[in-house]
């Protein structure tokens, strides 16, 4: 991924063909445990509109268009994304060692997922998921049609 002179978000071609992974390709490496840094940086590294730092409960967290979008929970050292809760069931089903979430998060909308287990692949798809749901529509036909050329 790269940044052009407007500040645009660009993937650069044939990094394969060198040798390099695409941003999208990577996952964490075993022993590798993800971080509130490393999940921010790559949240913020998308480029998308309407997305801001800030605090919630005290807890460092990121917003999109003024809601909630990804945090980390202090409590369970584990980033919460937002999912639908059967998506949750499934992914909790098919691979509790990644995928789970305690008492406190029964009642939302939310998973949490094992640092060391995190695929940063699915970490951006889902950012990008969820950011597309929370954006207002004349932000989102503004940003597909900056996309689009």
């Amino acid at each position: 991924m790269g940044r052009g002179a407007d500040g645009r978000v660009f993937r650069r071609r044939g990094a394969e063909r060198h040798g390099r992974r695409r941003l999208s390709e990577c996952a964490i490496k075993p022993g590798r445990k993800v971080d509130w840094q490393r999940l921010k940086t790559l949240a913020l590294g998308l480029g998308l509109p309407g997305v801001e730092e800030t605090t919630s409960w005290g807890q460092p967290t990121l917003k999109a268009h003024g809601k909630l979008w990804v945090w980390w929970s202090p409590h369970e050292d584990a980033p919460v994304f937002k999912v639908p809760f059967e998506e949750r069931e499934i992914l909790v089903e098919a691979e509790p060692e990644t995928f789970f979430f305690t008492p406190h998060y029964k009642s939302h909308a939310l998973v949490l997922v094992r640092p060391a287990k995190l695929d940063l692949a699915w970490a951006k798809a889902n950012l990008i998921r969820v950011w597309r749901a929370q954006a207002p529509k004349r932000v989102l036909k503004a940003y597909d049609a900056e996309q689009q050329g």
